[in-house]
């Protein structure tokens, strides 16, 4: 069984049998009070929403940290020497689960392209005994996550300008039918996307 705990924003953990994966851990600290301490942590990107060195430095314990190049730039070196860098399209094993690096960008030719490049951040797919997770960052519907197969739970962003639109989420999901989704990521400037018209 998998087990999803929310934290705020785009920060979340699972709780997959007896492993615990943190992702994107930042902000307060006391939001992980009485949490279950993570096997592994997961970083996306390096903007402030989901990479916090002081949060990982409080949360990591002795988990497996798996971040992207850029991440692991940023890292003080206490951290960068103990982290797995992993690139889009690579896949790596840890503790029993295949860990899938997926590109998360924004479109070129988009009015945003600019926020999110394509190789810098790291959407994931965790899979193990044949259950499929996929937490896609900050991204737009890209072809990457269209052509995505047999996905269980899916964590898909909305939030104006940083990511997709609803209409763009919805049309994304359509393509590659995650089985359950979970709206992540969704306030933007000017407050909360409607998760209902998503619905």
């Amino acid at each position: 069984s998998i087990q999803v705990i929310a934290i705020e924003d785009a920060t979340g953990i699972l709780v997959w049998g007896g492993t615990v994966i943190y992702f994107d851990p930042t902000g307060r600290v006391d939001a992980f009070v009485g949490q279950p301490a993570p096997h592994i942590v997961l970083v996306t990107d390096i903007h402030g929403d989901h990479f916090s060195t002081s949060t990982l430095e409080a949360v990591v314990g002795n988990a497996t940290l798996v971040v992207p190049q850029a991440v692991q730039d940023q890292l003080p070196e206490n951290l960068a020497s103990r982290a797995t860098v992993l690139a889009n399209e690579q896949t790596i094993t840890e503790q029993g689960f295949s860990i899938t690096g997926i590109p998360m960008y924004n479109l070129p030719g988009s009015d945003n392209e600019t926020f999110h490049t394509k190789g810098r951040g790291n959407g994931y797919v965790l899979e193990k005994d044949d259950a499929r997770v996929y937490i896609a960052g900050d991204t737009a519907g890209t072809p990457e996550m269209r052509a995505l197969t047999n996905i269980d739970i899916a964590f898909i962003p909305m939030n104006l300008p940083y990511t997709m639109s609803v209409e763009e989420a919805a049309d994304a999901v359509l393509a590659f039918k995650p089985k359950v989704v979970y709206p992540y990521h969704f306030r933007g400037p000017d407050g909360l996307a409607d998760v209902d018209t998503f619905k």
